[in-house]
């Protein structure tokens, strides 16, 4: 039986993108040495932050950002952002959820 083909714009999704990368991608383990640097980093970065006023996008996020654009060779910050708008798997690297 054909199903058929209609469209669904939910308001809301319940799938997390960790359930959509597989376990086996290379990522997956640059992911986590990279959150274990980045942790060892969390005091130098909160040193240079002030404590009051708008917050940042977190410095973590940039730089999982920077590593993505370096791997996968784009040419820029433009473009960058324009692959982590609809990269499911460049989302989940930088810890963007679906509607971020």
């Amino acid at each position: 039986m054909r199903g058929k083909d209609e469209r669904r714009d939910g308001l809301f999704s319940y799938v997390r993108p960790e359930s959509r990368i597989p376990k086996d991608h290379p990522l997956r383990a640059i992911r986590r040495i990279t959150d274990e640097a980045l942790k060892a980093l969390d005091t130098q970065f909160a040193a240079l932050y002030a404590e009051h006023g708008r917050p940042s996008i977190p410095p973590e996020q940039l730089l999982r950002a920077l590593l993505l654009q370096a791997f996968y060779s784009i040419r820029s910050e433009r473009q960058l952002m324009e692959q982590l708008d609809y990269n499911l798997l460049f989302r989940w690297f930088v810890g963007l959820s679906v509607d971020d």
